[in-house]
C-alpha cells in the first residue's frame, strides 16, 4: 500500500438541528472545527415520515393511475 495517500481523520464536534452536539472523526475541515447541520434525521421529513407529497411532473402520475385503474378489481 501506497504511503502518505489517506485523508488525514481528525476530531470534529457536530452541531444538529436540535442544538445537540456530538464528537466525532472526519475528514471534513481541520481539528477542533464545529459542522452546523442544516438538515439531519431528527428535523428531516425523509426520516421522520412527514407530510410527503407527490409531485406530477409533466402528467407521468396522472398517465400511470389512468393506465393500471382497474388492476385491482
Amino acid at each position: 500500500m501506497k504511503a502518505d495517500i489517506h485523508p488525514d481523520y481528525h476530531m470534529i464536534k457536530v452541531v444538529m438541528t436540535d442544538g445537540t452536539e456530538y464528537m466525532t472523526r472526519s475528514t471534513w475541515g481541520s481539528e477542533g472545527d464545529t459542522m452546523t447541520l442544516d438538515i439531519d434525521s431528527k428535523a428531516h421529513p425523509a426520516w421522520t415520515g412527514g407530510q410527503q407529497q407527490l409531485l406530477d411532473r409533466g402528467g407521468r402520475v396522472s398517465k400511470f393511475k389512468k393506465r393500471f385503474e382497474g388492476l385491482g378489481l
